[in-house]
């Protein structure tokens, strides 16, 4: 592929978009276009339209969402819905009004049925109901994947859907209100540390199975998807291991040096019991995960302690 393609990532400075902003620099791409939410409002239609007319990108990865916990999900349903769907819709169409041949979008693997047959396979989308505690952000993704498909089907678009599992990594949100289990686990456990070795509470019953990806693997499988014609519309990105809710708990633990207890809130929901993504489609077509949970958790507190500033005000 030609090293100097004018690429838009949409979502740059997020966890996701930063590391495929770094991981495409390191692989010699040499023409990026970023834009900050004040540079450019994704939920305004008219501002990407100028957008798109005025830097006609070649290709666009769309990494930018809401994104939030548990937490965040259950108590802010209309703005996960609306907010996402403003974004991606923008992004999606205004890409295909402006002649983009090539788009990535990248969902999220809670828009499979939260009880769907493990491991998920991409065909079980919309065979059953959604896990509840986040479905307003799972129905926008559903419905932007959909966009994709159906640019895909009619006008033989290269429109193509990544799927990931659970992310973490550098950049990653530590805020407890807004975070998910990876990076809140580790906050906790760190301050707790430093507070003594006091206990570290989490939410529900440790018992739910996830599964966990290294943010640059993630860049690599994008990478992979923009230099490689994929068949299909959807592909599911993940590392296909799982772990409890309560051995990562007790994994980074040990890697952040916490003494204290762990005491489980039994009241706090566990969300969906378990979600092991099948990613035998791209692992077929030569793509596989290459960085271990114990690594990646260890990367990830390395740079949160290296940025603990910006947190230590942040309760």
């Amino acid at each position: 592929m030609d090293k100097k393609i004018k690429i838009y990532i949409a979502g740059h400075r997020g966890m996701v978009g930063s590391a495929i902003w770094r991981y495409f620099k390191s692989n010699g791409f040499l023409n990026l276009i970023g834009r900050t939410s004040i540079e450019l409002d994704l939920k305004n239609q008219q501002e990407v339209k100028d957008f798109y007319l005025s830097e006609k990108p070649d290709l666009v990865i769309d990494a930018a969402a809401k994104v939030g916990g548990i937490l965040a999900n259950r108590d802010n349903p209309y703005q996960f819905l609306m907010e996402n769907m403003q974004i991606q819709n923008n992004l999606i169409d205004g890409a295909f009004q402006s002649g983009v041949k090539k788009f990535i979008f990248l969902g999220s693997s809670c828009i499979y049925p939260k009880h769907a047959t493990q491991p998920i396979k991409e065909e079980f989308l919309l065979t059953d109901k959604l896990e509840p505690t986040n479905e307003s952000y799972a129905v926008a993704k559903i419905s932007g994947l959909k966009a994709c498909e159906a640019i895909r089907k009619q006008y033989g678009l290269d429109y193509i859907s990544l799927m990931p599992t659970n992310l973490y990594g550098y950049n990653d949100n530590f805020d407890l209100t807004t975070s998910h289990v990876l990076p809140a686990m580790i906050r906790k456990f760190h301050e707790a540390k430093e507070n003594n070795h006091s206990a570290v509470y989490l939410w529900g019953s440790g018992s739910p199975m996830r599964e966990f990806l290294f943010v640059d693997d993630m860049a690599d499988a994008v990478l992979f998807a923009v230099e490689n014609k994929l068949s299909d519309c959807i592909y599911n990105i993940g590392s296909g291991k799982e772990i409890s809710i309560k051995e990562l708990a007790k994994t980074i633990q040990k890697i952040v040096g916490h003494k204290g207890e762990i005491k489980w809130d039994m009241n706090k929901p566990d969300g969906t019991p378990r979600k092991l993504m099948d990613v035998t489609k791209i692992k077929n077509l030569g793509w596989s995960y290459s960085t271990e949970l114990n690594d990646g958790i260890q990367v990830t507190y390395d740079w949160f302690v290296r940025n603990i500033k910006n947190y230590k005000q942040k309760k």
